[in-house]
């Protein structure tokens, strides 16, 4: 019976700790049985996945001991996960070897358990009399489920007791909390009436921050970093806001904002930031394989806090074509991030790039250096404006030429997907714009890219998953010949059609290849997991290359499809393995393959 435990649970915490000291030690599979005699069957499944005693084996307690130290705890948790479904009247009994679990003497425990019966009698499922909570925040949004009629679990009344609580803190009010509560159950009726009184407290600015946890990151450079938006009225996002500026720099491991047990005199709220930094260096390796660009191995070394103000300098190094059909070429990249060096929320960056590139096509020597801004305008939005300078000299169709530009890139992401690296729901946005000046025999143009992704899951857990990628790109202004053919278009490959190979289409000029002015990708997954870590996959992809800016009727096109496998590693993602075969055009005739870590897109 429930109240078995309302009398008895300081006897039954004795009873345990003497059980684990005094009993004898013997592991021994004991049998269980559950029973809730006319209980709908999902309230049946809930209370044999939260007995401690049903799962008992799982969690390795097999020790009579443990077991009944288990059954003693149950007629509290059965209790809870009953309240929690609406059952205010329950009766529990749970017999050990035929006698009742709460009435076993602390002294005495059964050296050996055979057998364990769990019989639950739910009773009448309860609804809300009244549903009351009072006073509440402008615009504070309820959960349908605390109202008259509804039926009354506790989950009910604690949703509405946080949601009640939130919006006071919302505007302003940062110590509001749940005073006077009235349950009242009537097992007549079987009803329960909720009366719920919130304390508001006063509304509060806030006051002083002080940083604590940091060695080797300036105190001034967190605060500058982190906006604190001191005499402001309290918003708890701005709390949000600030704890995650400082997390994105990538310098800290973990970031806390505690705020001051109560407000001052004035009406502000102290606050401390407690900042934990990661260990300054990181060395990362990468590598991928793909049937006609052989492998690709890249390298990267980066601090996180080069001057002791959370700036990130990177240092990346790739190799490419390594025993595949082009010459090995490669490149180097220093890029140098310095957050919030313009401001909140506006960081600064310099960046150089040296390059060789082996492409199937052409060849291409180039070295930029420049600078620009980066605005973020939240955790899944920023923009980025630059300026640079490149030098490059290509050999393809045309012949040598060489290039010199002015470049000014603009760039803005916006990432909504749940998981960056295996994503089941959300969308993926990276719009690119590059305007650029040539000087000499250089011509001046505009160079644009889009690249959208998006997912959608079904099922539980998302174990089907649909992914779909368009990507557009475009140059205008300069000719085909005057265009670099680094800022051209080719289609074929891992990242535009899988089964073609790498870069296999351009368009034609007297015979030759060369990068279009125009780009359409599309690709389409299914992705089903059919094991805790493994998916299959089957994929289609399409391109497109044109000579002129736009996608149009006599557009050189191909495509295609294939199956792949995914073995999840965890937070890096998934280890992929693709193979594809061409379906439309005349540029590839076989299987390719691809292996590398991540997602296709």
């Amino acid at each position: 019976m429930a109240r078995h435990w309302l009398a008895e649970r300081h006897r039954w915490a004795m009873a345990c700790a003497l059980a684990l000291c005094l009993g004898p030690a013997q592991a021994i599979a004991t049998e269980t049985r559950l029973t809730a005699p006319g209980a709908p069957e999902d309230v049946v499944d809930r209370l044999r996945a939260g007995s401690l005693v049903v799962t008992a084996e799982e969690r390795g307690l097999t020790d009579p001991q443990e077991v009944l130290s288990a059954a003693l705890a149950d007629y509290r948790t059965l209790i809870g996960l009953l309240y929690d479904q609406g059952y205010f009247g329950p009766e529990i009994s749970i017999q050990v070897d035929g006698r009742e679990a709460a009435n076993i003497p602390p002294l005495s425990p059964p050296s050996q358990i055979d057998r364990i019966d769990i019989n639950v009698i739910t009773g009448p499922k309860y609804s809300f009399g009244r549903a009351t909570i009072q006073p509440l925040a402008p615009g504070t949004e309820l959960p349908e489920t605390y109202a008259r009629g509804q039926t009354a679990s506790t989950r009910a009344v604690q949703d509405a007791a946080r949601a009640s609580v939130r919006a006071w803190r919302a505007v302003g009010h940062a110590k509001a909390n749940i005073g006077d509560q009235q349950i009242v159950v009537d097992h007549i009726n079987a009803e329960l009436d909720s009366d719920l009184t919130v304390l508001p407290g006063p509304r509060v600015r806030f006051g002083n921050v002080t940083v604590t946890g940091n060695k080797d990151v300036r105190t001034d450079a967190i605060l500058r970093i982190a906006g604190f938006p001191e005499g402001e009225v309290y918003d708890p996002e701005q709390v949000e806001k600030v704890a995650n500026r400082l997390r994105r720099t990538g310098t800290f491991g973990s970031v806390s904002l505690t705020e001051a047990e109560t407000a001052n005199p004035d009406g502000t709220l102290d606050f401390e930031i407690s900042a934990a930094e990661r260990l300054p260096r990181r060395i990362s390796f990468g590598a991928e394989i793909a049937t006609e660009e052989g492998v690709e191995l890249s390298v990267g070394w980066m601090h996180r806090n080069i001057f002791g103000a959370a700036e990130r300098l990177a240092f990346d190094a790739r190799v490419r074509n390594i025993g595949g059909t082009e010459d090995i070429d490669g490149l180097i990249a220093l890029r140098l991030d310095r957050p919030a060096a313009f401001g909140v929320d506006f960081d600064h960056f310099i960046l150089g790039e040296i390059e060789r590139a082996e492409e199937t096509f052409y060849k291409i020597d180039r070295a930029l250096i420049g600078t620009g801004v980066r605005r973020i305008f939240s955790d899944d939005l920023f923009g980025e404006l630059a300026i640079a300078f490149e030098r490059a000299r290509s050999e393809d169709v045309f012949g040598t030429r060489d290039f010199t530009m002015v470049l000014f890139p603009g760039r803005v992401e916006w990432d909504r997907r749940n998981n960056k690296v295996d994503a089941t729901q959300g969308f993926y946005v990276d719009v690119r714009a590059m305007p650029y000046g040539g000087f000499q025999d250089t011509e001046t143009g505009f160079r644009g890219f889009v690249d959208t992704r998006g997912y959608i899951g079904f099922g539980e857990d998302d174990r089907v998953v649909l992914a779909g990628r368009l990507q557009l790109g475009t140059v205008i202004g300069s000719s085909l010949e005057g265009t670099s053919p680094a800022f051209t278009f080719y289609s074929g490959g891992a990242g535009t059609v899988r089964g073609q190979p790498y870069q296999s289409l351009g368009v034609d000029v007297d015979g030759g290849t060369a990068g279009g002015r125009a780009f359409l990708g599309l690709s389409a997954e299914i992705r089903a997991r059919v094991a805790d870590r493994i998916s299959v996959v089957g994929f289609y992809d399409h391109g497109a290359v044109d000579k002129d800016s736009f996608v149009g009727s006599s557009t050189e096109y191909h495509s295609g499809a294939g199956l792949g496998v995914r073995y999840d590693l965890g937070g890096i993602g998934p280890i992929r393995l693709d193979l594809g075969w061409p379906v439309s055009g005349d540029t590839g005739d076989g299987l390719q393959f691809y292996l590398g870590i991540g997602q296709a897109f």
